[in-house]
């Protein structure tokens, strides 16, 4: 075989290249010199939450001299994602970043780059298969209980509401949905969920028709909750041009300065987020230990959020980082950029 840098690194990692660069009398800077790549694939570009995102990533990349880059589908499809991932690995990268739109599309692109010694790390994939790591920066319970007691807090704890997610296949949009549901039932018994929930919180559009089509369906609605971005803003602008504000509680995560005059104005009641940019920056640095053959350790921190509990069992990575979206702190994410 020929010894190159890559088939060198690829094959005992970094740490030890330095050594085995020496014994194979090739210079010790020719091991040390190699750039990890990671390539990023998103579930839809274009869209505020992924923009901030790709912000993180390109300032944690040159702060870790990493070749790190976001790819954006073009929709929330499983498909785009399968074939940026293809692609990704006739590139031969170091690591390949993913946050899902369907996770069992997902597993045997995973598979294939796997088998091609590319390392696999996720977000907002715990029910992702094969991956090496997965990284949250909260927990599916502590996330999906913190939703519904606002929405209940908004609904004076009865009523009837509808549920919207990124899609009816995207892995954690589901299990905090789940986890709201679930809590509603047993702590608030007078809220009903009617309906199935809607696979449309990724699509401004999808979710602005929807909204309209359930406040026709169900004209004593009194909440919304919806985890995916752009839900709460395609609900906000229903709610906000037929002056249901005041009747009907929205709640859910979303880009700060794209839901920024939705909260300041009453229609959108609040939420909480992970900071995006901040998982960007998380997606970067994890690479760049995962490309030189370290492994994640429980307690250590990672940038923006601190230490971290690391459980091998489930290949995750848990941190618990939320801001609230709410009147008093939205101005100051916005300005962020976020």
């Amino acid at each position: 075989m020929k010894l190159t840098r890559r088939t060198l690194l690829n094959t005992v990692g970094a740490g030890a290249a330095v050594a085995m660069a020496a014994s194979f009398g090739l210079p010790v800077a020719f091991a040390q010199d190699k750039v990890p790549q990671a390539g990023i694939v998103v579930k839809i570009g274009g869209i505020p939450w992924f923009n901030a995102m790709d912000v993180g990533i390109k300032k944690e990349a040159k702060a870790e001299n990493v070749d790190a880059w976001m790819v954006g589908p073009t929709q929330a499809d499983a498909a785009q994602q399968v074939r940026a991932m293809e692609d990704l690995i006739a590139r031969k990268v170091d690591v390949i970043g993913i946050v899902p739109n369907d996770a069992a599309a997902l597993e045997p692109v995973i598979a294939r780059a796997k088998a091609a010694g590319i390392k696999v790390l996720a977000h907002e994939g715990p029910q992702l298969k094969g991956n090496d790591w997965d990284f949250e920066l909260t927990t599916i319970e502590e996330y999906g209980r913190a939703h519904m007691d606002l929405l209940a807090k908004e609904m004076g704890g009865k009523g009837k509401y509808i549920v919207y997610v990124g899609s009816l296949t995207v892995p954690l949009h589901n299990a905090w949905a789940d986890a709201a549901i679930a809590y509603q039932k047993e702590k608030y018994p007078e809220m009903e969920m009617v309906g199935d929930r809607f696979g449309v919180a990724e699509s401004l559009d999808e979710s602005i028709k929807t909204t309209q089509d359930q406040l026709r369906a169900h004209p004593d609605l009194t909440g919304i909750l919806t985890f995916g971005s752009q839900g709460p803003i395609g609900a906000a602008r229903v709610l906000d041009d037929r002056g249901k504000a005041k009747s009907v509680a929205l709640v859910g995560g979303f880009s700060p300065g794209q839901g920024l005059k939705y909260v300041m104005n009453g229609t959108i009641r609040g939420g909480y987020i992970w900071n995006p940019m901040t998982a960007g920056q998380v997606f970067v640095q994890l690479s760049k230990m995962l490309a030189e053959g370290k492994e994640p350790t429980d307690g250590m921190e990672l940038v923006g959020v601190g230490p971290v509990k690391v459980y091998p069992d489930k290949r995750l990575i848990q941190a618990q980082k939320l801001e609230a979206l709410d009147k008093a702190n939205i101005q100051r994410l916005a300005d962020m950029g976020l």
